[in-house]
């Protein structure tokens, strides 16, 4: 994802308006920005990782498949730039105040990179043509999925299928990231609790939160049945 378009000035404070919870650690506060990066590093170089290997493994890739890669690689690399320059400039804490002007794409652009971080062994996929064709922000909505497909395959079972599906329904466009995991007591808290926990668990829930809050989205956890997790995006229902 491209620092400007959500996580650029990500270590920068909290704006006086936007989404800041009621009581925002201070500015400069070195304990949560050093627990902000280490998090934030993680994701985009996993993301990396899966899409070399995917290249290096994968010889029946589409042209749509390496333009997908080549994309979120892209975006992956240019958010590790501005966390390290904004990380070198010892600027603040984190700021998820909505940049102006983001760019939009039509959400299947963005869906066709992510699945490739899963195996196609263990990928479900499934998108209606409806979902797929509305417009979403494009760096914000790419790390949001990616943060939580790396979730699933962090936590979900080694060899669990990870499912990727979107649809637009009455409360707005859904998208869900599904594993074989299941809904524990620490991922409810880390869906309700305003401020970051101490430590690492559940940082990325919450960054998660205050991305889509900026477009007034949410996120929401579902238990599946026989087995499974679903954590459920929602943005805001399309116009149009």
């Amino acid at each position: 994802m491209r620092g400007r378009h959500g996580f650029q000035g990500l270590l920068r404070g909290f704006r006086r308006r936007g989404v800041g919870p009621a009581n925002p650690p201070a500015p400069g506060d070195p304990e949560l920005m050093l627990r902000v990066l280490c998090h934030e590093f993680r994701t985009p170089v996993s993301t990396l990782t899966s899409l070399t290997r995917a290249l290096a493994d994968r010889p029946g890739l589409t042209g749509d498949d390496r333009r997908a890669i080549s994309e979120l690689a892209r975006d992956q690399a240019a958010h590790l730039q501005d966390l390290l320059r904004d990380a070198a400039a010892s600027t603040g804490v984190l700021a998820l105040a909505g940049q102006p002007g983001p760019t939009t794409v039509p959400l299947v652009e963005i869906l066709r990179g992510v699945a490739v971080l899963v195996p196609r062994h263990r990928r479900r996929v499934r998108v209606t043509r409806r979902a797929g064709a509305c417009p979403v922000p494009a760096g914000r909505t790419r790390q949001v999925l990616a943060n939580l497909v790396q979730n699933a395959l962090r936590h979900g079972p080694a060899d669990g299928r990870i499912g990727i599906y979107a649809s637009v329904r009455r409360a707005g466009l859904s998208i869900l990231v599904t594993d074989e995991g299941r809904v524990d007591d620490a991922l409810l808290a880390a869906l309700r609790r305003p401020v970051p926990a101490v430590g690492m668990s559940g940082l990325g829930l919450w960054i998660v939160r205050r991305l889509l809050a900026v477009d007034g989205g949410r996120v929401r956890a579902h238990r599946l049945r026989p087995r499974g997790v679903a954590l459920e995006v929602l943005l805001p229902r399309p116009t149009g």
